[in-house]
């Protein structure tokens, strides 16, 4: 073989060497693109077959979902939003509180965030934290009957009834037959000892959804603590067995026989004994479900 040809040998040679060190493949840049498509495909949105299937699921499996789709997006509002719904479903209204804080501060005074915000608070036995997110709703958006609603609920709560029936009043100017307002504003009618005015709202909203039980419930205990007993049974007719109703009727003539006037009033709402005097047994309402109870909104 001539020198010429030996050279083009080794030079195919070295070349050929440089093409296989070229191509050949690096360990960690594959294992880089896996990794990286990996995540890719966590962190893809849910599908709407999947977000469906979810929000049909029982509540614990829907929360755990939420969870999952929340994490791959915090900032995302509507994420945030599902996910608290979700963690109310469960019982979690501390971890509800946290995640709508946390996006609040993105995206502050956004009613879409303070009225569940109430909620939750409500929920979690914090009345003056609901009353200042539906306070703050009621402000940013004056026409909406729910925050005004709300507001009268958790103003309520806080014994400040005044204020609330004044809440309920802006939100029946909005909406008059929203029959959950007009029930609860019965209920703080009777808080302040104005059983007539608070049979005037009950009966309002019983004539709006007439199938409605802890409406009629409320009416017909306001019935009895004016003493209209046979009223009473008539309006409870229907929906309680009778043995129930004869029961009622009986424990609220004795707590009114031994407590009169607003002090009992104010025990049977509570659903407890007035609070004079310690030593005084409670009548047994809560056994037979005799007390007012408190509509959403």
């Amino acid at each position: 073989m001539s020198r010429a040809k030996t050279s083009l040998a080794a030079l195919a040679f070295a070349l050929t060497g440089v093409t296989a060190c070229a191509t050949a493949p690096d360990p960690d840049a594959e294992a880089n693109a896996q990794l990286q498509a990996a995540m890719e495909e966590a962190l893809k949105p849910a599908t709407p077959e999947e977000i469906e299937a979810a929000n049909n699921a029982d509540p614990l499996t829907k929360a755990n979902f939420w969870a999952k789709e929340y994490s791959k997006n915090a900032e995302n509002l509507d994420n945030a939003l599902t996910f608290a719904d979700a963690l109310r479903g469960i019982g979690s209204n501390e971890r509800a509180i946290e995640v709508l804080s946390e996006i609040m501060v993105i995206h502050p005074r956004e009613p879409r965030i303070l009225m569940p915000l109430g909620r939750a608070f409500a929920a979690n036995g914090n009345p003056l934290g609901a009353a200042r997110a539906f306070e703050e709703v009621a402000a940013i958006e004056p026409g909406r009957a729910e925050a005004w609603a709300a507001l009268g609920t958790a103003l309520d709560q806080l014994e400040n009834h005044k204020n609330a029936q004044t809440a309920y009043d802006r939100a029946l100017a909005i909406e008059p037959q929203r029959a959950s307002t007009l029930a609860n504003y019965g209920l703080s009618l009777a808080l302040s000892g104005d059983l007539a005015g608070a049979e005037a709202k009950l009966r309002q909203a019983t004539d709006l959804s007439p199938n409605d039980v802890r409406i009629r419930e409320n009416l017909a205990l306001i019935l009895g603590l004016q003493g209209r007993f046979d009223e009473m049974q008539e309006t409870s007719a229907g929906y309680a067995p009778d043995k129930v109703v004869e029961q009622n009727v009986e424990v609220l003539k004795e707590m009114i026989q031994q407590s009169p006037g607003e002090k009992a009033v104010r025990s049977q709402i509570a659903g407890q004994a007035a609070t004079a005097d310690a030593s005084e047994p409670a009548p047994p309402a809560e056994a037979t479900g005799l007390r007012l109870r408190r509509t959403g909104g």
